[in-house]
C-alpha cells in the first residue's frame, strides 16, 4: 500500500505535468473569459467579482504547495546527478553537499571559482596566442610551409578551484 507522502508525490509530479502544459493555459484563459462573459448577466456584482478572486486565491494558494513540492524532488534528482557527475570525473569531491551551504559561504565559493576559471581562460588565451605566433613564426621561416605538418592544440586539464 502507498504512504500519504507517495501519493502526494505522485500527485504534485501529474499536477505539475498538467499545471505546464500550454492546454492548461489555454483552459485558464478559456475560463477567465466565460467569467468575464458572464459579467452583464450578473450585473458586475460584487458576488460576480467574489466568485472569480475566490476561486483563483484558492487554486494558487493550493498550486504553491504541490509545484514546491515537484520542485524541490526535482532539485534533489539534479543535485544527485551532479554528484555522481563529480564523484566519477577529475572534478573535486569537495563540491560535493554544497547546496547545504549557507548563502556567505556559497557566495565566497562563487567568487573563488570565478577567480580559478579567470586564470584558465587568461591561461588559454596566453597558450593559443604563443601557439599561434609560435606557428606563424615556423610557417614563415620554412619555404615548404604547404607540406609542414600543422600543430594541434594541446588539451588542457580542469581547474581546481582553490581551497578556502
Amino acid at each position: 500500500m502507498a504512504t500519504p507522502q507517495h501519493l502526494f508525490t505522485r500527485f504534485a509530479g501529474k499536477t505539475s505535468e498538467w499545471a505546464g502544459r500550454p492546454a492548461t493555459f489555454v483552459l485558464a484563459v478559456v475560463l477567465v473569459a466565460a467569467w468575464a462573459g458572464t459579467g452583464p448577466i450578473f450585473g458586475f456584482s460584487e458576488t460576480w467579482q467574489l466568485v472569480i478572486n475566490t476561486g483563483t486565491t484558492i487554486i494558487t494558494f493550493l498550486m504553491v504547495f504541490v509545484l514546491q513540492n515537484a520542485q524541490t524532488r526535482d532539485a534533489r534528482a539534479v543535485q544527485a546527478k551532479l554528484d555522481e557527475i563529480i564523484l566519477t570525473s577529475h572534478a573535486e569531491n569537495r563540491f560535493i553537499g554544497i547546496e547545504h551551504l549557507d548563502e556567505e559561504d556559497l557566495q565566497h565559493l562563487d567568487r573563488l571559482v570565478a577567480k580559478a576559471a579567470k586564470g584558465v581562460r587568461n591561461e588559454r588565451s596566453a597558450r593559443s596566442s604563443n601557439t599561434e605566433t609560435d606557428a606563424d613564426a615556423d610557417e614563415a621561416s620554412d619555404d615548404s610551409a604547404s607540406t609542414k605538418p600543422t600543430r594541434a592544440k594541446r588539451k588542457t586539464a580542469p581547474a581546481k578551484a582553490p581551497s578556502h
